[in-house]
C-alpha cells in the first residue's frame, strides 16, 4: 500500500484561508502576519479523522424520519442548569445533545460560569465531566470548591490530548461534557500546534460527533481576538448550536452574557450577572441596575426602553455637547453606533436647524450596554436636546423610537413589553412613535402612564419641554 504524500500549506490563523505560500497580509481579512505553515496529508485521512468507533452502537442502516410524525419526546429534553438567567440564555435550559460555544475575554468569568453551571446541573443527578487543559486538577479543585461545588457527580480532569478526552467520554458516558479551552487541546493526527485552524477545527468535528451521536451536551470555552470576536475559524461557530458571549470589564462586577446565535432559542438573548467574592450572582431585575445611579438632574439623561432578545429592559443614555476647539470636532461614542449618530446629528441640523457642527459630541450608554436597535434614535436625541439646550429633561420620563433621514420618527417593535416595564419601574411619561397607537389601544385605555405621541422632530422639542406636563 502507497504511503501517504505531505504537503506543506500555509493557513490563516484569523479566517482560516488557505494559501499555496506565505502571505504577509491575509488578501481574505486584511489581517497581517497571520499566516502559519502547516502539513496535511494528500493521500488517505489520518487517523484523527476516523470517528467510526462514535457509531459503533448505531444500527447500520437508519430510516428517514418524516414530519408526519412526533419526534421522541427525550430529544427536546432540557436540563436546568440551577441559573436562571442562563436558562433564560441557552432558551430555556441545556438541551441534551447541544453543542455549545461560549467565549469571552481572558478574567472575565468564563470558567466560574461554567464550573457553577456544573454545580446547578449535579442538583439533577446529571453526570458531568470537566476537562481543563490549562489548569491543573488542584487548581481546578480548589476554583471549585471556593464557588461551593463539592458534587460527586462533578468529575474534573486535566488533558489536552484530544483522543485521551474522546476515550474517557467512551468510558465515563456523562451527560455533559465542559471543554476548557478548544484553543488549548489537540489531536496527534494533525501536524499543527496547539490553537491553530486545522487543530480547533477538526477537534470541534470530533466533539460534534460524541454530542450528536451519543446525546452529551458540550460546552467548550474559546477565546476572543483583540477585536472582541471569537478566535479561530468561522467554520467553528457554524459548527456549534449556540454561541453565547460573556462581556464587562474585567475591573467591574457586572457581566452579560449574550446569545449571538441559538439554535434552540432567541438569538440575542441577554442574561446579567454581579461577579462577586464567591463567584457569579445572578441580577433578577437588570433595570434597576442600570438605572440605580441615575441622579435627580436629568440634563443630558435620557432612559431608553430597550428590548434584549425577549426581555425589555431599562437604559440610561447620557448626552455631551462642549464647544471644540478643533477644525474637525469629536464624536465619540460608547454603547450606540457612531455611523448612527453621525446621521442623528445631520437630521438635527437640517430639520431642527441646530448647528452641533461646531461643538464636540459625546454619547454614552450606561453600564457597558451595547445597543444595536435603531429604535434608541430617540432617547439620544432627547439627550442631545437637553445638553445643548441646557434644559432638564421632564422626570420619569421613557423614549424609543427610530429616527429617519426626513425628520420622521417611525415604528418600532415589542412597544408593549416596553411600555410594561416601565410602567413597573414607576415611570410616569412615554414618548414614542405615533405610529405605534393603532396597535396599543387596549393598553393606553388602562394603563396610568401619559403617552406622548410623537410623528415627526419638529414637533419633538415643543412636546419634550412643555411646561404643562407634571
Amino acid at each position: 500500500m502507497a504511503k501517504s504524500k505531505s504537503k506543506t500549506i500555509f493557513v490563516c490563523q484569523n479566517c482560516g484561508a488557505q494559501r499555496p505560500r506565505y502571505e504577509g497580509r491575509c488578501s481574505d481579512c486584511g489581517e497581517w502576519n497571520t499566516y502559519v505553515e502547516e502539513k496535511i496529508a494528500s493521500g488517505p485521512a489520518p487517523a484523527a479523522g476516523d470517528r467510526s468507533w462514535l457509531r459503533a452502537d448505531a444500527p447500520k442502516g437508519q430510516a428517514l424520519f418524516t414530519l408526519d410524525q412526533n419526534p421522541a419526546e427525550q430529544n427536546l429534553k432540557r436540563w436546568s442548569t440551577g441559573m436562571a438567567e442562563l436558562d433564560r440564555v441557552l432558551g430555556g435550559g441545556l438541551v441534551r445533545g447541544g453543542f455549545v460555544l461560549l467565549g469571552g475575554a481572558p478574567g472575565i468569568g468564563k470558567s466560574t460560569l461554567l464550573m457553577q453551571m456544573a454545580g446547578g446541573l449535579a442538583g439533577g443527578a446529571e453526570k458531568i465531566v470537566y476537562v481543563s487543559a490549562e489548569e491543573s486538577v488542584e487548581q481546578t479543585a480548589h476554583r471549585a470548591q471556593r464557588l461551593g461545588v463539592r458534587a460527586a457527580n462533578v468529575a474534573i480532569v486535566s488533558e489536552a490530548r484530544m483522543e485521551s478526552i474522546l476515550s474517557l467520554c467512551d468510558s465515563e458516558r456523562p451527560d455533559v461534557l465542559i471543554v476548557d479551552s478548544i484553543q488549548t487541546v489537540y489531536l496527534e493526527g494533525v501536524d499543527s500546534a496547539p490553537g491553530s485552524v486545522s487543530q480547533v477545527r477538526e477537534s470541534a468535528a470530533q466533539l460534534l460527533t460524541l454530542a450528536k451521536a451519543r446525546g452529551v451536551s458540550v460546552f467548550l470555552i474559546g477565546h476572543i481576538t483583540k477585536e472582541g470576536s471569537i478566535a479561530g475559524p468561522k467554520v467553528l461557530e457554524h459548527m456549534v448550536d449556540c454561541v453565547l458571549s460573556f462581556e464587562g470589564e474585567s475591573t467591574q462586577q457586572f457581566r452579560l452574557l449574550r446569545a449571538l446565535k441559538n439554535r434552540f432559542g432567541a438569538a440575542h438573548e441577554l442574561g446579567v450577572f454581579e461577579m462577586a467574592g464567591l463567584g457569579l450572582r445572578e441580577v433578577a431585575n437588570p433595570s434597576e441596575l442600570f438605572l440605580e445611579e441615575k441622579r435627580d438632574s436629568n440634563l443630558g439623561s435620557a432612559v431608553y426602553a430597550s428590548v434584549e432578545g425577549t426581555r425589555p429592559l431599562l437604559c440610561e443614555i447620557q448626552a455631551l455637547t462642549v464647544a471644540s476647539p478643533m477644525a474637525n470636532p469629536r464624536r465619540t461614542t460608547l454603547g450606540v453606533s457612531q455611523t448612527r449618530v453621525h446621521m442623528l446629528l445631520a437630521v438635527l441640523e437640517r430639520h431642527l436647524e441646530i448647528q452641533l457642527s461646531n461643538q464636540d459630541v459625546y454619547v454614552n450608554v450606561v453600564g457597558g450596554l451595547d445597543l444595536e436597535d435603531p429604535s434608541s434614535d430617540l432617547a439620544v436625541v432627547a439627550a442631545l436636546l437637553s445638553t445643548e439646550g441646557r434644559q432638564e429633561l421632564p422626570p420619569k420620563c421613557v423614549f424609543f423610537g427610530e429616527v429617519g433621514l426626513t425628520g420622521e420618527v417611525r415604528a418600532t417593535g415589542f412597544a408593549e413589553q416596553r411600555i410594561r416595564e416601565a410602567q413597573k419601574l414607576g415611570f410616569r411619561h412615554v414618548f414614542l412613535p405615533a405610529s405605534n397607537q393603532k396597535f396599543l389601544k387596549a393598553l393606553v385605555e388602562d394603563s396610568p402612564l401619559k403617552f406622548h405621541w410623537i410623528r415627526n422632530l419638529r414637533e419633538f422639542p415643543g412636546i419634550l419641554f412643555s411646561d404643562k406636563r407634571k
